[in-house]
């Protein structure tokens, strides 16, 4: 069977950095870093005080006050993201055939805000005040349920779950529904809010954090020597996939066409890769080896880039195996050294980055790089976007549980 071409015809974006497409790409652009101090709690007692929280963000423009308060924070983020995406890609759906649109969105926690929420309220005045709205607040399939609610979407419903690697293998399992035939268009990606005491200090724990207190602007350095753990951030970042003759017939703007897509498994460990960076090697490969892409076709790669010491590292050796000597000229930046790590959104706003890279030729810097790590010895874009034709482009997910994803975008011709 034919495989059918699939492209990205919109964008929605929810940041630290906009909370629109545009907003977001000039950030990016601009080099402008997310970071602030903990506002959400006092983080006092902590040992990262810091975060990339969204600001400014207004869930009214497109959501009724009634259904906002049965809405978690994530799937707040998703809806309006997903609407954002529908208006961009000009898809008018009340003419559309709904059956055949879908979504795919996933979320690596869910509705930590609810959970804490909700059982504060239980130890303080019993089971008789928690709310009927618990579960289907909490849920993580209630970001896609919630977004084919708000579009009328009656096509393939899904969610994906797969910690930091969830928007990438979102973007991608839509892909291949459409491919198939079985959509015309899906809406995906992924969504997150988890900064919360508990979610926070979870990763405290884990000693995964940037403890950079004093300069959160500058805390995530992805690559850099001085790198000491992630900045935790929220969003969402959702694409509308579609299939190539269906965005052609109604004249659609085309970001780039996706091609490829990679998973693996490292078979390793709980929360760390691999020191061989095996199996995220292996991804990539598979995604260029499904997209029909040469490695020295690829331009630009949005790297994983979580700005942890081990992760920085062991991407690298990955990128190295799989392009060889090739990897020296090929661009490499993480866009979380501006946006923080989105966790389960990150694959999703990650995507948008390369589209619009791909789009207008410009590749975003890697921010905060000051000190080069001998371990770390690519071309990371440091500090200032480099404006260069960008036809083919990959982005890397890596997920806890040793979930990678790759996905290999292709400028539209």
């Amino acid at each position: 069977m034919d495989k059918k071409r699939v492209v990205i015809t919109g964008i929605g974006v929810v940041s630290p950095v906009g909370n629109t497409k545009d907003e977001f790409w000039h950030s990016l652009c601009e080099g402008k870093s997310g970071g602030g101090l903990v506002t959400y709690f006092d983080a006092s007692e902590f040992s990262s005080q810091i975060d990339a929280e969204v600001k400014n963000f207004d869930p009214t423009i497109c959501i009724q006050p009634k259904e906002l308060k049965r809405m978690d924070r994530f799937v707040q983020f998703a809806v309006v993201a997903s609407k954002m995406a529908c208006l961009d890609s000009g898809l008018d759906l009340p003419n559309e055939d709904v059956n055949k649109i879908g979504v795919i969105v996933g979320t690596g926690i869910g509705g930590l805000h609810v959970v804490e929420e909700q059982q504060k309220k239980y130890l303080e005045h019993g089971p008789k005040k928690i709310s009927p709205f618990l579960i289907p607040m909490l849920i993580v399939n209630m970001a896609p349920g919630q977004i084919s609610i708000s579009l009328g979407l009656k096509g393939p419903n899904s969610c994906v779950t797969t910690a930091c690697a969830t928007g990438g293998h979102s973007i991608g399992d839509a892909f291949k529904v459409i491919a198939r035939g079985d959509a015309t268009a899906m809406f995906a990606g992924g969504t997150e809010s988890c900064i919360t005491p508990l979610g926070f200090g979870g990763f405290c724990a884990l000693k995964a954090l940037t403890t950079r207190n004093d300069d959160p602007l500058k805390a995530s350095r992805p690559f850099d020597k001085g790198r000491d753990g992630f900045l935790m951030g929220e969003g969402a970042g959702i694409v509308v996939l579609e299939e190539l003759e269906h965005a052609k017939k109604r004249g659609a703007n085309i970001y780039a066409e996706i091609v490829g897509y990679g998973m693996s498994g490292d078979a390793y460990h709980m929360t760390a890769p691999d020191p061989a960076g095996e199996g995220g090697a292996r991804c990539m490969q598979l995604a260029l080896n499904d997209g029909g892409i040469n490695i020295e076709e690829v331009d630009y790669i949005n790297a994983h880039g979580t700005s942890t010491p081990m992760n920085d590292r062991v991407e690298t050796l990955a990128i190295k195996t799989v392009f060889g000597d090739y990897a020296k000229k090929v661009a490499v930046s993480s866009t979380k050294s501006m946006t923080g790590h989105l966790l389960g959104a990150a694959g999703g706003v990650e995507c948008a980055a390369i589209a619009l890279a791909i789009k207008h030729g410009i590749i975003p810097p890697t921010i905060n790089y000051e000190t080069p790590d001998p371990d770390c010895d690519l071309d990371y874009v440091p500090n200032v976007a480099r404006k260069q034709p960008v036809n083919v482009a990959i982005s890397n997910s890596l997920g806890f549980g040793g979930h990678n994803v790759t996905l290999v975008l292709k400028k539209y011709e």
